[in-house]
């Protein structure tokens, strides 16, 4: 029977404090991984440190604000620190979309939503790439959006950020899959976490709404459906995938 080779693993997930970042750590910690918990909300992170060892996996808390360069230049390094080494890296957090024409865009919003979306992942996937480079390879996640591929009408700042993704995703993979870090993408639809009700709620919709708009199936994902495309793709059933944007969107994108 296929496993998925990840038992033993240590892995990190960023923005785990909640939606996919905590079911993502959960899932991981299931299938044997030690997971590093980061989130930039203390309270947060221990929930879902407190949920994996409740489930009798094992996982650390390391608060980061990951578009800080100095933070995740620590949280790469707490990795090997805690548990002898990074093997695997989901990087999950980011900010709600702006919902606003473009000529009333805020300039700070923007720069905000580039810094979190953005600039984190290319802070993450730098310094994990160098950390695992001194143990022989490894494979990263990053999680782009289907506005990766596809632009929101009102969302310049929140576009521009997850195109850039897959973008950056590419590029790392042209660089690091000939030193054996294999770099993916997964690119949700609309999954009911925190940050969607947040961003449901600025615009008045509901969840039946949500989902005519932005789904085949008739519903929203759910957090756990997303992390199973994460879990695939630093699989060993994944060893021959890199530079890819999986889409994980219902259909949406079919349209």
């Amino acid at each position: 029977m296929a496993t998925t080779g990840i038992d033993g693993k240590v892995a990190l997930v960023t923005g785990a404090g909640g939606g996919m970042g905590r079911a993502t750590s959960r899932l991981f910690a299931q299938e044997g991984a030690r997971v590093v918990v980061s989130y930039l909300n203390e309270d947060g992170g221990a929930e879902t440190v407190d949920l994996i060892e409740q489930d009798g996996g094992k996982a650390t808390f390391v608060a980061a604000d990951v578009s800080d360069e100095g933070h995740v230049e620590r949280l790469a390094a707490a990795c090997v620190e805690t548990y002898g080494s990074l093997d695997l890296a989901v990087n999950n957090a980011a900010v709600v979309p702006d919902f606003v024409d473009i000529v009333d865009e805020d300039a700070a919003v923007f720069e905000r939503l580039l810094r979190v979306n953005l600039l984190s992942v290319f802070l993450c996937v730098k310094h994990e790439a160098r950390t695992m480079l001194g143990a022989g390879g490894g494979a990263i996640v990053n999680i782009g959006s289907t506005s990766s591929i596809r632009p929101l009408d009102t969302g310049a700042g929140y576009t521009a950020s997850k195109h850039g993704v897959v973008g950056l995703t590419k590029t790392a993979s042209c660089q690091l899959a000939p030193r054996g870090i294999r770099v993916n993408a997964v690119c949700p639809g609309a999954t009911m976490t925190p940050m969607m009700e947040e961003a449901m709620a600025r615009r008045g919709v509901t969840e039946e709404q949500q989902a005519e708009r932005f789904s085949l199936l008739g519903r929203l994902a759910r957090p756990h459906e997303i992390a199973q495309a994460s879990l695939w793709l630093c699989s060993d059933q994944a060893s021959f995938v890199t530079g890819h944007a999986l889409a994980v969107d219902g259909g949406y994108l079919s349209r």
